[in-house]
């Protein structure tokens, strides 16, 4: 992926080495519980939060890595490249784009929907319209489930800001307050749709960006389609247990995952990630 020259994001907030310890003042692991929860269910965090007592933290500063900091800047220059494309694509049908902020931190983090840990991956939280993301999820990415390439890690952000787009043109509400009326088995069928739906969004910014920067190179997208097939609900559940429970499925197969990111690579068009009224997904 062709990014070295690429704008950065003023939008970086640069947490890492702040080591986050619990404090004596109320929460610890019963809320680490409650926001994993909440987030693998699709739930806004803040809502389960609410009446849960608040924590404090100290902080000890490690300075990163030169690997962590040239990671860092290639975070910075995929941020900027989604601002770049979204502004466009919302310009076309007379709206603004508001940018998020990315967080990257190191281990815990304290978000606007609770606190959140390392192990959980990348998210957005739509409460403050932030992403997170340890960098070390990419050495996850690369060594345990075998998607290494810069532009598998692009996809993952690219993923999370998918997310925000939904946040932004009131999708991600709409879905939640359904979920909440449905069952458990058909809500668990709505987070799939939503989140093959970013998925369809993360290609959408790669077929933008390339027209525009031509940043992609050979082997780019095998890498994004071998990325989005590694983290699939069912290859997720067969290394951790051995076997496949698709009722229990919130983000999608790996085949699932890799069609609707072509969908928005080829199309490169809104309209055509619309996973909610498609017949098979």
């Amino acid at each position: 992926m062709r990014w070295r020259t690429g704008r950065r994001s003023s939008n970086i907030d640069d947490r890492r080495g702040r080591r986050v310890s619990r404090g004596v003042a109320g929460g610890g692991f019963g809320t680490v519980v409650i926001v994993l929860i909440a987030l693998y269910f699709g739930v806004d965090p803040g809502v389960l939060m609410q009446g849960v007592p608040s924590q404090t933290y100290t902080t000890e500063t490690t300075p990163p890595s030169p690997e962590q900091q040239e990671l860092a800047d290639f975070v910075s220059v995929v941020l900027a490249d989604t601002e770049d494309t979204w502004h466009a694509i919302f310009q076309q049908s007379g709206q603004r784009y508001q940018e998020p902020t990315l967080v990257l931190f190191t281990g815990a983090v304290q978000s606007a929907c609770g606190f959140a840990q390392a192990a959980m991956g990348p998210f957005y939280c739509p409460a403050d319209q932030k992403v997170y993301i340890d960098l070390s999820f990419y050495d996850d990415l690369r060594s345990r489930h075998n998607a290494p390439g810069d532009f598998a890690q692009a996809y993952v952000i690219a993923h999370e800001i998918g997310h925000h787009v939904q946040n932004l043109t009131g999708i991600s509400g709409e879905v939640q307050s359904m979920r909440r009326r449905v069952s458990e088995t058909e809500s668990n069928q709505l987070s799939v749709r939503l989140e093959l739906q970013a998925d369809c969004l993360a290609g959408i910014w790669a077929n933008h960006a390339d027209r525009s920067r031509q940043i992609l190179e050979t082997g780019d997208i095998e890498e994004a389609l071998n990325a989005a097939s590694a983290i699939g609900d069912d290859r997720l559940q067969k290394q951790a247990g051995g076997y496949v429970v698709p009722e229990s499925f919130t983000h999608g197969s790996s085949a699932q995952r890799v069609r609707w990111f072509k969908q928005g690579m080829t199309s490169g068009r809104f309209d055509a990630c619309n996973t909610f009224e498609a017949e098979r997904l």
